[in-house]
């Protein structure tokens, strides 16, 4: 069991007088808090530990080291998760001597927290730190689709180079890697180098822009229940809703519709790790970036508490919960096949893989009426173009 004294210091924060919900009602009823006086010992009984990593190094954005400890005040004001989820907050880990040790030390916490079925949430620090959920991944030898909602496509064409803005040159370019599938919603084109758009779509990545996105919000759920990892980069809210980040842009979501992303990826019933970066309350004004950061924890935590986990249950046709419908289409040989859950009525399509098993990408009920005009949805070309490469 891990000595939380080695990697944590307790969580210690003022309370500022203006919450307006007590007792039952406000979010640390159903979190236990580890402090100087009353240390958590046993964090496995929890599902979910909340794990602040204030280090702003190797990024323009130093200052997001403050991040953890300001979002934790505005988190402790809101009202409680819905359910009976048990939240656990570790408080803050100490940064290393050196950054690569904060990488180590990280990845060592998420392979424990992970291992004892305890799913964690990182308060970042900057997005340098998605270094530390790659070498999880290598350490647990499990292959992971990365989602991020971001403005920027994190790669840069120099190398050599590694950082915030550059994290995706590290995972992409270590052989050891178990780095196998890329997805982004929200890019800004006018943000972003062609050249790195093109790279990543030969890779098949499915990237959304932020266009794209805010014309149908909800299309974005599949994505989500397909990854293994998600990261949100604060910059992809918009500067009038988010000023608080070394890199804002005046285009970017809006507070209502990050909030419902980060619930997408609470529902999720294959993530594995979630992490918010680079809020840098120095640049803050009136708290409204980390007060946002908190709605978003808090979105992406109530999705947690009503999740279903339907993905293993798929190929056991024997349950009566899921409906295989068989469409045909002009431009294929076989049926396509598309299955619905009949409890929360999400859809999948069914495909195979090199050694004929069953595989299941997540879709929309778009994708299949898309189908049923005889035309073929976009998330089947992309999965049949990663099954064979």
């Amino acid at each position: 069991m891990i000595n939380l004294k080695d990697y944590f210091d307790p969580v210690s924060i003022e309370r500022h007088g203006l919450e307006t919900l007590s007792g039952n009602a406000g979010f640390p009823h159903n979190t236990v808090i580890h402090t100087e006086n009353t240390p958590i010992s046993d964090f496995s009984r929890f599902k979910v530990a909340l794990i602040g990593v204030p280090d702003g190094r190797n990024s323009p954005d130093a200052g997001s080291s403050e991040a953890p400890d300001a979002i934790r005040q505005q988190l402790y004001s809101l009202a409680r998760i819905p359910g009976k989820t048990k939240i656990a907050d570790l408080g803050n880990m100490k940064p290393g001597t050196s950054f690569a040790d904060t990488i180590a030390g990280l990845a060592d916490i998420l392979t424990i927290l992970v291992s004892a079925n305890v799913f964690p949430v990182i308060i970042g620090g900057s997005s340098a730190l998605v270094a530390a959920i790659d070498r999880f991944f290598m350490r647990i030898d499990r292959e992971y689709t990365l989602l991020t909602v971001d403005p920027r496509i994190d790669y840069n064409s120099s190398p050599g180079i590694f950082d915030s803005l550059s994290y995706l040159n590290r995972i992409t370019g270590n052989s050891k890697s178990t780095f196998r599938h890329f997805i982004n919603i929200g890019y800004q084109t006018y943000l972003n180098d062609q050249q790195v758009l093109n790279r990543f779509s030969r890779r098949h990545a499915e990237m959304v822009r932020i266009g794209d996105v805010r014309q149908a919000v909800y299309l974005m759920e599949p994505l989500f229940r397909d990854s293994d990892a998600a990261i949100f980069d604060i910059s992809a809210v918009r500067q009038s809703d988010a000023p608080g980040t070394s890199m804002p842009s005046p285009n970017g979501f809006y507070g209502e519709e990050i909030c419902l992303l980060a619930r997408y990826a609470g529902i999720s019933d294959n993530l594995k790790v979630f992490g918010l970066f680079d809020v840098n309350p120095s640049l803050d004004s009136r708290n409204q970036t980390t007060g946002l950061a908190a709605q978003i924890l808090w979105f992406f935590l109530e999705g947690f508490s009503q999740k279903q986990y339907e993905t293993p249950e798929l190929s056991n046709s024997n349950t009566g919960r899921f409906i295989r419908y068989h469409v045909r289409l002009t431009d294929l040989e076989e049926d396509m096949i598309f299955v619905k859950s009949s409890l929360t009525e999400r859809w999948w399509i069914e495909l195979k893989d090199e050694n004929n098993r069953n595989i299941y990408v997540s879709c929309s009920h778009d994708d299949y009426l898309k189908a049923n005009r005889n035309e073929v949805p976009d998330k089947w070309v992309l999965a049949s173009g990663r099954i064979k490469s």
